[in-house]
Parts: structure tokens; C-alpha cells; sequence
């Protein structure tokens, strides 16, 4: 198996200060660290790793089984497979303001579910104004009864049901047409700068800053696959998208909850599957 990464192994999960909700690991290690144990093993049990860019993906139509694919690299070479597995996973979409890339994992965090619980009982900021958002205030308001969820716009562009639940939450302030500008801090987060219509710019004070404003799945490598409203690459349960041989792992994929531990095990799937449709190819399934 050869592994193209454009940067370092581990994605997303290299920012994490400390993980601490993966099965195994009860005193937590960093993300750095967690992604250099996966990257040894993998190479002990055989993968190669590359450090290269993908392109673009094409499929080989009349082509030898083998050759399948064709994956063009930036550096001008191009390399042909019989199977894919794609886990280029999702970026969240940044508020480009300062403080946020370096409190990123020291109070600023983009996954409510899988960092609220350091923030017990701590006063935390919510932003955005859809889906995700709201629930996942409503979330966190069950650890914390000091919520300020801000939203740019004068209402939420979340369904009905959920935004009304938030409204009704007396753990959640609400604040419309609200802006941050600035997150703050020395060591951790301590204060944002927002300013809200009709009141100016001000700081205050929090432990924490959630950006909920959507993701961007890193879906373009293959435009013909099937894909959710949200870009997102659908597949079955053996992980096989809507092309023959490409399979799909993480967050580039269609899928409730997105975590560590759930991208593993749809990477397990998925490199199951794509042994399996292999053997098919060369007539030695079992």
C-alpha cells in the first residue's frame, strides 16, 4: 500500500493538544504524537509513505485492471492503481481573524463534541448560526450554563425546531447581527473583541471560543462522485463510493459524526473493501 501525503501523516488530527477520547489512551498524548505512533506502525506493517501532492484523479476507462486509475502528482509523475482510497478529510472554514490559529487546541476549538468537556462549567463562545451551531450550543449548554452563541445575521439560518430550542435555553444568550474580531490570551484563550450592531466593538471575557461556521470537505478530486448537499462523498457501508474502486474514509465523507476514532475504523472498512475488490479484479477472491 503507498500513501500520498501532501504535508505531514495525521491531517486534521496534528493540531490536537491532547487527545484524550481515544480508546487506549487514558492519559492522553498530543495529536503530534498520536499521528507519529500510527505513522510507525502503519510502516511496520508494510504501508510506504509519499510526500506528494495529488492533482488530480482520473479513471483509466479500457485500461488493464491494474491500471485502473490514474493519479497525476504536482511534481509531473503519475502513478496508476487498480483501487483508491481517498481520506483527504474536510477543513473548517476559518474566521481569518487574529488569535485564532494561535489559540487553535488552547481554547479555540472547531468540534463542540469532542472538546466541550474541558470546558465544564466554563463561560464559552459559540459562532454561527446554522445546523451544527445550534445543536451543538444546545450541547454544551448541558455542561455549562454560560453559553453566548453570536450569530452575524439577525436570525438563524438553522431549522425552526432547533433554532427555537436554543432561544428557549436559558443557559444560551443569544446575540444577533454580532461579529467577532479578536480572540485573545496569553497561555489559552482569555477574551474576544466582538462588536455588536447598535453597541460597538467590546471585549469580553470567556475560557473558550467554538467556530461553527461550517467546513469545507476536500472533495474535489473527484467531481463525478456522488455527493451530499454539502459536498460530502456518499458511499455504502463497505465504504465504496458511487465509482467503482474508490472507497472513502473520514471526514471527506458522508457521515453523522465525524471523530478519530470513527475515521479508524471507516479506514479499516475501507482498506478491507479495497483488498477485497482487488482480489475480485484479479479473479482470486475467497
Amino acid at each position: 500500500m503507498l500513501v500520498l501525503e501532501q504535508l505531514a501523516p495525521g491531517g486534521q488530527a496534528l493540531v490536537i493538544d491532547i487527545l484524550e477520547n481515544y480508546p487506549g489512551i487514558a492519559q492522553g498524548k498530543t495529536g503530534f504524537e498520536f499521528c507519529q505512533d500510527l505513522h510507525k506502525q502503519a510502516e511496520d506493517f508494510g504501508a510506504r509513505f509519499l510526500t506528494e501532492q495529488v492533482s488530480s484523479i482520473k479513471a483509466n476507462e479500457g485500461e488493464t485492471r491494474e491500471k485502473s486509475f490514474a493519479v497525476n502528482l504536482s511534481s509531473g509523475k503519475t502513478l496508476n492503481a487498480p483501487a483508491l482510497i481517498l481520506a483527504t478529510g474536510a477543513k473548517h472554514r476559518p474566521l481569518d481573524i487574529p488569535g485564532e490559529n494561535e489559540f487553535s487546541g488552547k481554547g479555540v476549538s472547531y468540534c463542540a463534541t469532542c472538546d466541550g468537556p474541558f470546558f465544564r462549567n466554563k463561560k464559552i463562545i459559540v459562532i454561527g448560526g446554522g445546523d451544527t451551531a445550534c445543536g451543538e450550543a444546545q450541547n454544551l449548554s448541558r455542561l455549562s450554563s454560560e453559553i453566548i452563541l453570536i450569530h452575524r445575521r439577525e436570525r438563524f439560518r438553522a431549522q425552526k425546531v432547533l433554532a427555537d430550542r436554543v432561544l428557549n435555553n436559558a443557559s444560551i444568550e443569544v446575540r444577533f447581527n454580532t461579529i467577532i474580531k479578536e480572540i485573545r490570551g496569553q497561555q489559552k484563550v482569555s477574551s474576544v473583541i466582538l462588536e455588536t450592531q447598535g453597541k460597538g466593538v467590546y471585549e469580553e471575557a470567556v475560557d473558550a471560543v467554538f467556530i461553527l461556521s461550517g467546513v469545507i470537505p476536500q472533495s474535489s478530486l473527484v467531481p463525478k462522485a456522488e455527493k451530499d448537499e454539502a459536498g460530502y462523498i456518499i458511499t455504502d457501508q463497505n465504504m465504496a463510493s458511487s465509482i467503482p474502486g474508490l472507497f472513502v474514509a473520514g471526514d471527506v465523507r458522508s457521515s453523522p459524526f465525524r471523530q478519530v476514532v470513527v475515521a479508524a475504523g471507516e479506514g479499516a472498512v475501507a482498506a478491507h473493501s479495497a483488498a477485497a475488490y482487488i482480489d475480485a479484479l484479479r479473479g482470486q477472491e475467497y
